[in-house]
């Protein structure tokens, strides 16, 4: 319990009276300071016990005394101690009564007790009040670490919450909750994700406070690990500021999670190989090998269909520098897909491989799903919402990603072929994510968005457009209605409302002016396509 003058009047051996201010004596004190300034104000830094004689203060003018103390409450000063018997024989009425109508606890101070005392009662309180936060506070380590190691993270927040009065809550790198105490926060921590987020974007160590009439509980956010990014982050919520035992408890458990999550960081590494190896064995086509590599660790992934996922950033075209925005782009998709397998209980193996992102996910699983969901948050977010665009230079840093149909072990080869030709549509139209089977059951036509195929186009074309031009025939409008009529004459000659003689000069006029046979079937696809690619224009 902190030292208050309720606790001082109550020490015996100081004899003191109060004479004011009766209904705030418990009130905390930080120090206790005898000075004889007219003005002490700015020596003071609040919750002190100012003690004085009045040896330079007219006390007995009520206007003075009003002035003094009602200066000295804006101050913080909690108490005013007035050593009787010195310069005055009892406290003088216009000081009591101005700190009465001030509400300022007034103490009366007999001559046999020196103001030392009153200062070495008070340090010695708040020196036992300090060794008793700090034992409190090893013992909070030393149960804190206990629970850590035998009940896990888990165990870790109960204990946290426990030692603080409130709760506490756990989140991975995403701001997803992964575990609360008690149970009944979990609603609370929730609303935090945003903020959670907002703090992973600060260089670690980092840490908030969040509170106001939103929020029920006074909350402070913590986050977790040593590197650059932070891996995860640590709320404590409770009903007013934290204390110094409290604060010892909590920073405790900070470096007790960060220990785990910096072991769990080595062992991530470990497995990351491990899966590296798994993926090359199945891209060389020794799904056997690759199953007996995996172990109870991967081999679940290879028992069940599976798919290949593809990521690189928008600035893949060079190297990827791992301290670059672009780097953490990636990072944050492993992350996203990491957490999300480890709430639902499921194995994902991630390989980072060289500038690229490589993931082996279950089929229909957490991991593909938040995937997805990250893809499709990000291109929401970009100006418009208008994911058909071409990538622009502010989503540079946004991955691209192909995600291949499902498969099995023995197929990996093709699963990897097909999210590597899902990546580069994707990065062609601009998209974030694209499937592999949206490719197949979509149309080959939007592949031909791109300006090196229009350039073709126009090249191909011009001829017959400049010839339109001159007002000599229709050569591009009748070429078109033939092939959409698969050289059906009659058929096309009725689109266009001529007679057929007329469609089959034109035609001839066409070869005549590109130089090319149509009854070449090659030709034909080839100003089809041309004719697609120009059908916006």
């Amino acid at each position: 319990m902190p030292l208050t003058l309720a606790s001082l009047v109550h020490h015996s051996a100081l004899r003191l009276t109060v004479r004011a201010g009766e209904d705030k004596l418990d009130v905390p004190v930080r120090w206790a300071h005898a000075s004889e300034l007219a003005d002490p104000v700015p020596y003071m830094e609040g919750g002190e016990l100012l003690l004085i004689t009045a040896l330079k203060l007219d006390a007995e003018n009520p206007e003075a005394m009003r002035r003094y103390v009602k200066r000295l409450a804006g101050a913080g000063v909690v108490g005013l101690g007035f050593a009787v018997g010195v310069h005055y024989e009892d406290i003088p009425q216009a000081l009591v009564r101005a700190a009465e109508e001030e509400g300022l606890p007034l103490l009366e101070v007999p001559r046999r007790t020196p103001f030392l005392a009153i200062s070495k009662a008070v340090s010695a309180a708040i020196a036992a009040e300090q060794y008793q936060a700090v034992t409190a506070g090893f013992a909070a380590q030393r149960e804190l670490t206990k629970q850590a190691l035998t009940a896990g993270p888990e165990g870790l927040l109960s204990a946290l919450a426990s030692q603080v009065d409130g709760w506490a809550a756990l989140y991975d790198a995403s701001g997803a909750v992964v575990a609360t105490a008690p149970e009944w926060a979990g609603r609370r921590a929730a609303r935090l994700t945003a903020d959670v987020q907002r703090l992973r974007e600060r260089p670690a160590p980092a840490s908030s406070v969040v509170a106001g009439p939103e929020h029920e509980d006074r909350v402070e956010l913590h986050s977790l690990g040593t590197g650059r990014l932070p891996r995860a982050a640590l709320a404590v919520g409770t009903a007013s500021t934290l204390g110094t035992a409290e604060r010892y408890a909590l920073h405790s458990a900070i470096a007790l999670l960060t220990l785990t999550t910096e072991r769990s960081r080595s062992l991530h590494a470990a497995e990351q190989r491990l899966g590296a190896a798994v993926l090359r064995m199945l891209l060389a086509g020794e799904p056997d090998h690759a199953r007996a590599v995996a172990g109870d660790l991967y081999g679940g992934l290879l028992d069940a269909p599976f798919r290949l996922i593809v990521a690189e950033t928008g600035t893949a075209a060079t190297t990827r520098d791992p301290g670059a925005g672009g780097g953490d782009a990636l990072d944050v998709l492993a992350e996203v897909m990491e957490s999300a397998a480890a709430r639902a209980g499921e194995a994902v193996l991630v390989v980072p491989e060289g500038e690229r992102l490589v993931v082996l996910a279950a089929d229909g699983g957490a991991a593909v799903t938040a995937c997805c969901d990250h893809a499709a948050a990000l291109e929401a977010a970009r100006p418009g919402g208008d994911v058909r665009r071409t990538l622009s230079a502010s989503d540079e840093d946004d991955p691209v990603i192909g995600l291949s149909a499902p498969a099995g072990p023995i197929a990996a080869s093709a699963a990897y072929k097909q999210a590597r030709q899902a990546l580069s549509v994707a990065r062609r139209r601009g998209r974030v994510l694209v499937e592999h089977e949206q490719m197949a059951a979509g149309s080959v036509l939007p592949l031909l968005a791109d300006d090196a195929v229009r350039a073709f186009a126009d090249g191909l074309l011009r001829a017959l457009r400049e010839h339109d031009a001159t007002g000599r025939g229709d050569l591009v409008a009748s070429l078109r209605a033939w092939l959409s009529r698969h050289g059906q004459w009659d058929a096309a000659a009725a689109d266009l409302g001529v007679h057929r003689h007329t469609l089959r000069y034109r035609m001839r006029r066409v070869e005549e002016i590109l130089g090319r046979s149509l009854d070449d079937p090659d030709v034909r696809m080839e100003l089809w396509l041309a004719l697609k690619a120009t059908a916006a224009e």
